[in-house]
């Protein structure tokens, strides 16, 4: 009999251990799925979060009443001056090409790089510009993203016909174009990231709306 009553207690702790396991897979399990619905759910706010600043840049500097596809997913990656490639909306009305919105990285702001969207029409003229990122100190050069923008508003019509490329600078550079008051640099800055940005267009302007569009969810 005292065997049998030692013999007893082992059996039971024997088949505890299987269920103690299964139960912390399971909890593991749960933890697994939780953590990878947060994921994903996070990483699908960021995305919508970006679209939604991207079409919000593209309204400002592309008319809605000139195009009827969305610009914002017919997009094309390309090098436009910033050692590596941006994007490039492509605006089209019945299927044909009317502007394009050039992302640039102006790298000479006077704390840092100056990121903007140039809208330019097919014609090669600017639509409009908007500063989408930058460092410039309060107050001063940080007002060349200033709402209004209307020193921004300064570049809408220009082509590299008008004024001539050659007098594509501030005038204090011998160019056309003013400075902020204070901010000489920013405005450099600016003026030479929008010039690329007509420059490339100019150049390049059947290859941007010949390439294939960007795959739905390309990074």
């Amino acid at each position: 009999m005292s065997a049998g009553n030692h013999d007893q207690p082992l059996v039971r702790h024997g088949a505890a251990g299987p269920r103690n396991l299964a139960g912390l897979a399971v909890v593991l399990l749960l933890a697994v799925l939780l953590i990878g619905g947060t994921w994903q759910y996070t990483r699908q706010r960021i995305a919508d979060n970006g679209a939604r600043q991207i079409l919000a840049g593209i309204s400002v500097v592309l008319p809605g009443i000139l195009y009827d596809n969305e610009p914002n997913k017919d997009r094309v990656l390309q090098d436009t001056g910033a050692g590596r490639p941006l994007p490039i909306y492509r605006a089209r009305r019945n299927g044909s090409p009317v502007a394009a919105v050039v992302t640039v990285s102006a790298p000479d702001g006077y704390v840092g790089p100056i990121r903007m969207l140039v809208g330019i029409a097919a014609d090669g003229r600017v639509l409009g510009v908007r500063i989408t990122a930058h460092q410039e100190t309060h107050g001063i050069g940080a007002a060349i993203a200033t709402e209004p923008p209307t020193w921004l508003a300064g570049f809408v019509g220009r082509s590299l016909t008008d004024p001539p490329e050659a007098r594509w600078n501030l005038r204090t550079d011998g160019g056309e174009f003013d400075a902020i008051a204070g901010a000489t640099v920013s405005s450099r800055a600016t003026l030479a990231g929008v010039r690329t940005a007509v420059q490339y267009f100019n150049t390049h302007r059947d290859e941007i709306f010949s390439t294939p569009a960007l795959p739905a969810g390309t990074p």
